[in-house]
């Protein structure tokens, strides 16, 4: 039985040492350069890093993992695992406009891991040196571009000695409501999300051999654990094939993505729910036509709200390139349970719940709650009160706390939070739960998320989620942006707290900012009783949001009081 994911590893590149694992597309083209890596050069170059590490005497501490997109990375995190080196996925500073935030953050994970070594490529590794004077911390580690670390190498490589309670990596968290934690996530819990996620997506082995091991493409950021966890490691795990190209090409050009799935034609693909908007927004004729979609089977959806109307819409868009509406797959999960939680059924349309007849949103079918589908195999959710710490009826919302073998081992050294996060007990069951911090209810066994704890906007005593408010602003103009809106309260002073609605917009409306903000009032006013303190119309791509593409609301906010959002005309201050 496998140990970790070196031991399949090692299976894989024995026993099919010449099948592509990795296929990269170095425009994002399908028809421009393509480099491709085996199972056998996989295991020889990760063995190769790996020895390096071993040399050195590194088992143990921690690498930060500094890549540009592409093979290198996998590589690299392979070649940390294979050592028993604690693998730390990092962003590298890159673009002017990046570097601020990417040298802060870096800086922080980089003391707060306490890495000894930062493994990256050869154009990165040369570009830290240049930032010396920003970055003194450097002095003190060593930093190797792996690409000249010599094939060679991988004969004096030794098998590690790995249990399911060593720590894998470190998987910083984009930090959408409080600042990054490193969750340390061991051999064990990898293999068993590993195993949820093969479970909940349909990847069996008759599936994997009629679909010929073509099993993922993904332009996910590999430093995030969506597309970490699921299409990187899952393909190892399996010993498939997965398409990669970069985010930025993606973000260049989301036609992109759809054409990849149209050449390779993959079992399974996804991102969060901005990226099916952005493809609906490329929709031309002329790429519709040249596509086809129909082996397609899970599109999944998470990282952030899932929206019944960018379902509805992409399945109607779509439907004529043949994807089907039953490969819609909403799924839920976070980096504490190392990835997936819940997830729809394979070849059944997500299970919506209309919006109720008297309350926000009443007969909208664009309103309807979407179901993230069942939890995976092994894995336990419940709602519960956090406050008395006891377990609600089915349909009433509240906390949603997990429990299973894929939870985390908790936060990096910080022992406070991980005991209040990851050791909440719960009246009348046994075990520990892991505290997500999410809302949500169940129904017939499905979840359904519904918002973050922190986030909860309360005025005068009620309480108000801010993703009803987003979407009621949304759906009052069409050039307000799907999933580009934020909602949060502010101190009034007479009135107290008081809400404050910022949203970005199309660029074709300039100058009918009075109109839209005159309907976003309307709307807010009639399906939630609620009057606006303000409303704030800015430029596309300019709302704070993590990695994932989950809205920053508190960053938001803070931009809002400190004056700096990038607003298209003068606010409108009730």
């Amino acid at each position: 039985m496998a140990r970790s994911l070196v031991d399949l590893l090692t299976a894989h590149a024995s026993q099919q040492p010449d099948r592509t694992a990795y296929r990269y597309l170095v425009t994002g083209d399908c028809g421009g350069e393509i480099q491709n890596i085996s199972y056998g050069r996989l295991a020889g170059r990760s063995r190769a890093i790996a020895a390096w590490l071993q040399e050195r005497g590194l088992a143990g501490s921690r690498a930060m993992l500094l890549y540009p997109p592409g093979l290198e990375f996998i590589c690299g995190y392979l070649g940390c695992l294979s050592a028993g080196v604690v693998a730390v996925p990092g962003v590298p500073p890159q673009g002017r406009s990046q570097n601020h935030r990417a040298l802060t953050r870096m800086k922080r994970v980089i003391a707060d891991a306490d890495a000894k070594v930062i493994l990256g490529g050869r154009e990165v590794i040369a570009a830290l040196g240049a930032m010396a004077e920003h970055l003194p911390e450097l002095a003190e580690i060593t930093c190797v571009a792996t690409e000249d670390i010599p094939d060679e190498a991988a004969g004096s490589w030794r098998e590690p000695d790995l249990t399911a309670d060593s720590v894998a990596f470190l998987q910083y968290t984009s930090g959408s409501t409080s600042a990054p934690r490193g969750v340390m996530v061991t051999h064990g819990n990898l293999l068993d999300n590993e195993r949820v996620i093969t479970e909940r997506m349909g990847h069996s082995p008759d599936m994997i051999a009629e679909y010929d091991h073509e099993l993922f493409v993904s332009w996910l950021p590999v430093y995030h654990d969506m597309g970490l966890i699921g299409p990187v490691l899952n393909t190892v795990y399996l010993g498939a094939t997965a398409t990669l190209f970069s985010p930025l090409h993606f973000l260049q050009q989301p036609g992109r993505w759809l054409t990849a799935l149209s050449r390779y034609r993959p079992h399974t693909s996804g991102g969060p729910n901005f990226a099916y908007e952005l493809c609906l927004k490329h929709a031309a004729p002329d790429l519709i036509d040249g596509l086809d979609l129909s082996r397609w089977k899970v599109a999944f959806n998470g990282a952030e709200p899932v929206r019944a109307a960018t379902l509805r819409r992409f399945s109607e868009t779509f439907g004529t390139a043949g994807f089907r509406r039953e490969a819609l797959y909403p799924c839920y999960g976070l980096a504490e349970a190392t990835l997936m939680v819940t997830g729809s059924s394979v070849e059944a349309p997500p299970t919506l719940i209309e919006a109720a007849a008297t309350g926000p949103h009443a007969g909208a079918a664009d309103a309807a709650a979407v179901s993230s589908g069942r939890p995976g195999p092994g894995m336990t959710v419940v709602i519960a009160d956090p406050e008395r710490q006891e377990e609600l009826p089915e349909g009433e919302a509240g906390e949603i706390w997990v429990g299973g073998a894929s939870v985390a081992k908790g936060y990096w050294r910080n022992t406070l939070a991980t005991r209040e996060t990851f050791r909440a007990t719960l009246k009348g069951r046994e075990g520990r739960f892991l505290r997500t911090g999410d809302l949500g209810f169940l129904r017939d066994g499905e979840l359904f998320v519904t918002g973050r704890l922190k986030d909860l906007i309360v005025i005068d005593g009620r309480n108000h989620y801010p993703q009803d408010l987003e979407l009621s602003a949304e759906m009052s103009h069409w050039a307000l942006r799907p999933g580009c809106t934020a909602a949060f309260s502010v101190d009034s002073g007479v009135e107290g707290e008081r809400p404050v609605i910022v949203a970005e917009t199309a660029p074709e409306v300039a100058g009918e900012s009075e109109k839209i903000n005159d309907l976003i009032r309307s709307a807010i006013g009639e399906a939630h009783g609620l009057s606006l303190h303000d409303i704030v119309l800015v430029h596309p791509g300019t709302i704070p949001k993590t990695s994932s593409g989950k809205i920053q609301r508190r960053a938001s906010r803070a931009a809002y009081l400190d004056g700096t959002l990038s607003v298209v005309d003068a606010p409108a201050t009730s």
